[in-house]
């Protein structure tokens, strides 16, 4: 008997290694992913802006990347003894405009960079709604589209549900620019399967639909662009509330990490996943926690785990395990 509906996923063309570089940009989800990533070794830089969800705030932050825009303390507000970005995650905003300031371009420049040579760019896209401002809010034109409230008043809002075209028609533009400033890169689509039901049962179900069929229409276009499905994974094939938090929104542990390993086989090569089980043994002997440090079985684990993490180091320079290697050397963590 089966107890969950599996399907088979297309695999990429062109899988990931640990000589790419991945820029990841997107809902919350693309932290759990992006989280995986880096405790699997590789090279990554996540949400740059901070968390975005709707597709508008997504471009528009790549844009930014890409043309290296400095912010100014006129793109700035102040609103509960903090100054904040329309355009950013609260983690960017600051006591001072100076600090907001500084964090959001530092961010920029470096991300300018790193989008210039990356290899694969991983968008997730969790909401179709937008929220524009009204003439009751302050730090931006009437109907600027936001990336965070910043827990201001509902009245400096309107909400808006984009439809498949015009999600289409900004990131065809998006993708013009990104090619020009990077011919190498290559992008993954994924939709968040994090439910927005503060929009509602129905209004959610509207947004995911929009997201789909707009990313589905993008895809069949172009192709350097790749659809992984995340979103079906967790709404069909597990399909079940087991794998969702206790706020009935967020996929839980066992969920990401279903939607992880499906990732890993359809978007690794086979030898990266290998090496995959390596690196999990040599991440799960690091968080080892001896009863007694200087006993000599401990000291033959640490020897043991210096002696194989060097040799993953020489076969694979690409991977940093310096502060690793210096625990299992020296059993001192930093």
């Amino acid at each position: 008997m089966k107890f969950h509906y599996e399907f088979a996923i297309k695999k990429m063309e062109q899988p990931i290694t640990h000589h790419h570089s991945i820029l990841l940009i997107g809902s919350c989800f693309t932290e759990n992913i992006g989280d995986l990533l880096k405790n699997s070794k590789f090279t990554v830089l996540e949400n740059p802006s901070g968390i975005l969800f709707n597709p508008v705030s997504v471009v528009e932050a790549l844009k930014m990347y890409i043309n290296k825009e400095i912010i100014t303390a006129e793109n700035l507000f102040s609103y509960n003894e903090c100054w904040h970005s329309w355009r950013h995650h609260s983690r960017y905003s600051g006591i001072t405009a100076t600090e907001a300031l500084q964090k959001i371009n530092q961010s920029t420049q470096s991300s300018h960079q790193y989008l210039k040579q990356a290899d694969y760019l991983f968008i997730t896209l969790g909401s179709a709604w937008v929220y524009q401002l009204t003439d009751k809010a302050i730090g931006a034109a009437i109907g600027t589209t936001v990336a965070n409230n910043h827990k201001a008043p509902s009245n400096w809002f309107e909400k808006k549900l984009l439809s498949p075209s015009e999600i289409v028609d900004i990131f065809k533009k998006l993708l013009q620019e990104l090619y020009l400033f990077n011919p190498h890169l290559r992008v993954i689509f994924t939709i968040s399967p994090v439910r927005h039901l503060r929009e509602g049962v129905i209004e959610n179900n509207r947004s995911k639909a929009a997201l789909i069929q707009s990313v589905h229409e993008l895809v069949q276009g172009y192709d350097y662009l790749y659809y992984f499905p995340a979103y079906e994974l967790v709404i069909d094939d597990l399909r079940d509330y087991r794998f969702y938090s206790e706020d009935l929104v967020h996929p839980n542990y066992h969920a990401t990490q279903y939607v992880w390993e499906k990732f890993t086989e359809a978007c690794l090569s086979n030898n990266t996943q290998q090496l995959l089980q390596q690196i999990k043994e040599i991440n799960l002997a690091y968080q080892h926690l001896p009863f007694n440090a200087e006993t000599q079985a401990h000291q033959a684990f640490l020897k043991k785990y210096a002696i194989l993490t060097q040799r993953l180091m020489e076969i694979h320079p690409e991977i940093n395990y310096t502060d690793t290697l210096a625990y299992f050397k020296t059993g001192i963590k930093n």
